[in-house]
């Protein structure tokens, strides 16, 4: 597919589940990814200041895919799911600054923690309003993030389970009491909870309209086409250079890139590895996000589904070569790594991921059928050429080892979502993790933890809870990467997931676009945008 919803993987939301084609490994030469593919990382490319900003204009992106809605408690907060239209609307109390890498305030003037990071507090600027004219004080911030957490929103968990109050001590500060020290807890005011919707937002019917403090305020939006962002004169850091932005939904990355190329639109993003590099070789502005296991397939661990046994699970992990992977649906760019955080993430520690071994894969699949398993992995993924080329990697690369592919190809990507987060019906499904460089917590914790909300039937332990906690309340890098180490050793032991490797997202634009910010979660702001 080429449209990515919260979760899934490669263009899209749930998009292909790639996995590896089979027949043997790689030969070195294989290996050797092409094009730029190890030489990224976060940050800006090709980028000049452009001299004196210009006013007036609309700045037209090509979307990667239409969000389903504009609320911080529906829609995650990344540039694949409409975190960009969010970021936008809503401003975020804190952003990622990806030159001093870390996190700075936006909406708040500043945030403070105590000696052991178990309570912080948050300092808003003066004289911030929503495009309503209300303020946006510390009564307004606590009331949205209450909203926040009593919703099922992508985030509620891992605030639930951390923040136990949040009390607007005076009219310009939240203060944040945690269950136990987070010394990245910055990172969370970056995203959903971050983002702080008026109450006008919230109607008496329920139904929800999008008021936030944010630099541009929704326009028009003609579903299936483009969403339009109009600029706020009182916007708190100034009006925006732009007159509007434009959102377009072109429908896949390759049209988007031949609609830059061609002058219909300035500015695009993009993340399959082919074409990552052709932007790179461009060598046009971009602003890079590296999201590492973005490339992978879950496993179904409940009762009664093949991946219940961890033999069948390990055996699916040793039996697929990201390399092959890499090799059969990019054409060898991009990078191919079992490991959760490959040798560019500044997570990446010596503890490798599982390596393919077809002998033990096989040798485990007849243990499991000696015991009464039937050998059948039912295969969820989707209809479009790529995902069809994945399903059949995967078939070769699973029976050459004695099991059985039953493919459930979905016809559309809300069935196929259906399918893997609600109902469950799968043992095997492509997806993606997205683990950020900026702050991979919050996807640890929504995705591998008891506790999280996206395991989606995920197999979890409790080794693997204190892992992820020991990652959280590090107060040193030296101590979070022997946290990641355990990690990794307690994933090969429990294989919830496969991992093929990472993804880079570029947002790329023309050379006559100059400003833009960059983020977490690849969700650039636009205020300081122009065009030229």
């Amino acid at each position: 597919m080429s449209t990515h919803v919260p979760g899934l993987r490669r263009a899209a939301a749930v998009v292909v589940v790639a996995t590896l084609l089979v027949s043997g490994c790689a030969s070195e030469e294989e290996k050797e990814p092409r094009g730029q593919g190890k030489a990224l990382a976060e940050g800006f490319r090709n980028v000049d200041d452009g001299g004196e900003p210009v006013d007036g204009g609309t700045l037209t992106y090509g979307a990667y895919t239409e969000p389903a809605s504009l609320d911080p408690t529906v829609t995650i907060a990344a540039a694949t799911t409409g975190g960009i239209e969010m970021a936008n609307i809503y401003d975020t109390l804190l952003s990622f600054d990806p030159g001093k890498q870390e996190f700075v305030p936006r909406l708040a003037k500043a945030i403070e923690h105590d000696a052991d990071y178990t309570t912080w507090t948050l300092t808003l600027r003066d004289g911030v309003t929503f495009s309503d004219g209300t303020p946006l004080d510390a009564d307004a911030v606590v009331w949205s993030q209450q909203r926040y957490a009593a919703a099922k929103a992508p985030e509620t968990a891992l605030w639930a389970g951390n923040v136990t109050s949040a009390t607007a001590t005076d009219a310009h500060t939240v203060t944040y009491e945690l269950a136990r020290p987070w010394p990245l807890f910055p990172g969370i005011l970056s995203t959903g909870p971050g983002m702080v919707v008026a109450r006008s937002s919230v109607g008496a019917d329920g139904s929800f309209k999008p008021v936030g403090a944010g630099p541009f305020t929704l326009g028009d939006w003609k579903h299936g086409e483009s969403l339009e962002l109009e600029a706020r004169d009182d916007y708190w850091d100034g009006a925006p250079h732009v007159d509007s932005v434009r959102m377009a939904f072109l429908g896949d990355q390759r049209t988007s890139l031949d609609s830059l190329e061609g002058g219909d639109i300035d500015a695009a993003l993009v993340r399959d590895p082919d074409l990552v590099d052709e932007v790179l070789e461009e060598k046009l502005p971009a602003y890079v996000n590296m999201r590492a296991a973005s490339n992978v397939a879950i496993i179904n661990a409940s009762e009664g589904a093949a991946g219940h046994d961890v033999r069948v699970r390990r055996a699916i992990a040793l039996a697929i070569d990201p390399d092959l992977m890499r090799e059969r649906m990019f054409g060898g760019t991009g990078i191919a790594s079992s490991d959760l955080f490959p040798d560019y993430s500044v997570w990446h520690t010596d503890a490798a991921g599982l390596r393919p071994d077809r002998a033990e894969a096989t040798k485990l699949v007849e243990e499991a059928k000696a015991d009464g398993w039937d050998g059948v992995i039912r295969y969820v993924d989707g209809t479009d050429p790529a995902s069809r080329a994945a399903t059949q990697a995967v078939k070769a690369s699973l029976e050459a080892v004695g099991m059985t592919l039953d493919p459930k190809p979905a016809r559309t990507i809300s069935e196929q979502i259906t399918r893997i987060a609600v109902e469950r019906d799968y043992d095997l499904a492509g997806w993606s993790i997205n683990f950020v460089e900026a702050d991979p917590f919050a996807r640890m914790y929504a995705t591998m933890h008891s506790g999280g909300t996206q395991t989606y039937g995920m197999y979890t332990s409790p080794a693997m809870d204190e892992h992820i906690a020991a990652f959280q309340a590090a107060t040193t890098k030296d101590d979070q990467l022997a946290a990641i180490t355990a990690l990794q050793e307690q994933v090969n032991e429990d294989v919830p997931f496969v991992t093929f490797g990472p993804f880079s997202e570029l947002s790329v634009w023309t050379t006559k676009v100059h400003g833009i910010t960059g983020g977490a979660n690849s969700m650039i702001l636009l205020d300081d945008a122009w065009l030229g």
